[in-house]
């Protein structure tokens, strides 16, 4: 093989890996994440998130998210509350430990982006839209999942408790 056509083969190939690696960003999880939940009679935060993050906001199509949280890590900052939100009637952790969501698909809308996706919560999956910012490395977005779509009944009296939380996500990220 003469010098110039090595010469091509390596270019090509150069430049073909430099194009992959741009059309396809994968991102660490920085542990300074926040995932809140808020809703008439209980409010907190969830910890454990881990999985995959690959978005590029000038490649959707190529991109993909397939994240879980560890529905254990419930806090409302009232360890009763936690005990009672654990259990059978609630997020029964015992038998669905973690919650997950895969998108499918992602679209640009004026100032933001949208993931289309599985929630996959309490045993039951359902096709959900997040809305969300990507800044300065840092997803933010806020939506809202009723816990009786997913099954969770809940103990006592329904009026003391939402059926309607809004979660609020801000999840910085760093370059692989």
């Amino acid at each position: 093989m003469n010098f110039a056509l090595r010469s091509v083969i390596i270019a090509t190939s150069i430049f073909a890996l430099t194009a992959f690696t741009f059309l396809n960003l994968n991102w660490d999880i920085n542990p300074n994440y926040v995932i809140k939940f808020s809703g008439r009679g209980a409010t907190g935060t969830f910890t454990g998130l881990k999985g995959t993050v690959n978005f590029n906001p000038s490649n959707l199509v190529g991109s993909k998210i397939d994240v879980s949280v560890d529905a254990t890590t419930i806090n409302t900052g009232n360890k009763k509350k936690d005990e009672h939100a654990r259990d059978e009637a609630w997020f029964d952790v015992a038998k669905f430990p973690t919650i997950k969501f895969t998108s499918s698909a992602f679209t640009k809308t004026a100032d933001a982006y949208s993931a289309h996706g599985t929630l996959n919560l309490h045993g039951v999956q359902k096709e959900v839209d997040i809305p969300f910012t990507f800044t300065n490395n840092t997803f933010m977005g806020i939506f809202k999942v009723s816990r009786k779509d997913y099954g969770i009944k809940g103990s006592g009296p329904s009026f003391m408790v939402s059926s309607d939380f809004e979660i609020n996500l801000n999840v910085p990220v760093t370059k692989k």
